[in-house]
């Protein structure tokens, strides 16, 4: 049977034509594209490829006894990857073979560069290469659809818990931070702190000299304030500090101070001065409270007794504050 080299270069790119000694004499377009630098014809097929499956193949003899069986082999040199072929004797002792990547197309795209124009019209690989393609891009699109969706829970999380005119967090982000402190029961100290006179700066000078005021005064907590530290406006003129594992009264008081001293500098807002002060409550927790409510009433109790104080006070947190809060 006379094979027509130029047919199975159609029907078969992957094709290799055998003589009866087992040499090559001719290979289809494909396949000279794997080893575009190299002689396959006239070279011996069994030294150019390496049999795994049967391995015991050596010869001519052996590789048309293999006739319509699979066969499982790869190119000697790298790269290796795995090739796939079926034998077909042409009665003269030479034989066909049509080689295929099977299962490992991607992998040969990949090695070789191939594209749809290296396999047969219909070769199911094109199919399988165009299904591939459009796994990866549906991947890539689902990976860029869940860190759009991640950022905008992220993003959306961070405002629930932010108050937008001071950046600071919110009166909610205060019940999520002092419930972890305590089911933790980890040590921390709370400031309640109660700006005076902000009514008057309202009433006086505007809503926007107000907002001013707010702004200065969560730029001042943040600046005294640790990056474990959590500053939070409770809204109006209210603002809480929880501070993590701080419960040495003298820093405490150095902190006190100083957020009092720096709230009372005037604030310049356009032709007028802006003067407030501020009263400080503080609690000390070793996180044994029975939940966030309890922490709060200790602070009110503090900042309830540095207001009496005259204002422009701190003051701790002593078990007789609350028996004078319920007289």
């Amino acid at each position: 049977m006379m094979v027509d080299a130029s047919v199975l270069t159609k029907f078969c790119p992957m094709h290799v034509i055998l003589d009866a000694d087992g040499n090559i004499v001719s290979v289809g377009p494909t396949l000279t594209k794997l080893r575009i630098e190299e002689t396959l014809v006239g070279a011996r097929f069994l030294d150019v490829f390496e049999l795994s499956r049967p391995r015991a193949i050596t010869t001519m003899r052996g590789l048309l006894d293999s006739a319509g069986r699979k066969l499982h082999m790869r190119f000697r040199d790298a790269p290796r990857t795995p090739i796939k072929g079926l034998l077909v004797p042409d009665g003269q002792g030479g034989a066909v073979i049509n080689l295929s990547f099977g299962i490992a197309i991607v992998d040969a795209v990949r090695d070789y560069a191939l594209t749809s124009a290296d396999f047969a019209p219909t070769d199911l690989a094109v199919e399988m290469l165009y299904l591939v393609e459009a796994k990866s891009a549906a991947m890539e699109s689902s990976r860029t659809l869940n860190k759009r969706l991640q950022s905008a829970m992220i993003a959306a999380e961070e405002r629930a818990f932010s108050d937008t005119l001071t950046g600071l967090r919110n009166r909610r982000a205060l019940d999520h931070v002092l419930d972890r402190y305590l089911d933790n029961q980890q040590a921390f100290a709370l400031m309640h702190i109660d700006l005076d006179y902000f009514k008057e700066v309202n009433d006086t000078h505007g809503h926007a000299a107000g907002d001013e005021v707010l702004q200065q005064v969560a730029r001042i907590m943040v600046d005294e304030t640790r990056k474990d530290d959590t500053s939070i406006r409770m809204g109006g003129d209210e603002f809480v500090i929880i501070l993590s594992d701080l419960r040495d009264r003298r820093r405490l008081s150095e902190l006190a101070e100083r957020l009092i001293y720096r709230f009372e500098r005037p604030i310049a807002f356009g032709k007028v001065t802006l003067r407030i002060s501020a009263s400080v409550g503080i609690t000390i927790s070793d996180g044994a409270e029975e939940d966030v409510a309890a922490v709060m009433e200790k602070a009110d109790a503090a900042l309830y007794a540095a207001k009496r104080a005259g204002r422009a006070q701190y003051q701790f947190y002593e078990d007789a504050l609350l028996e004078d809060m319920s007289k």
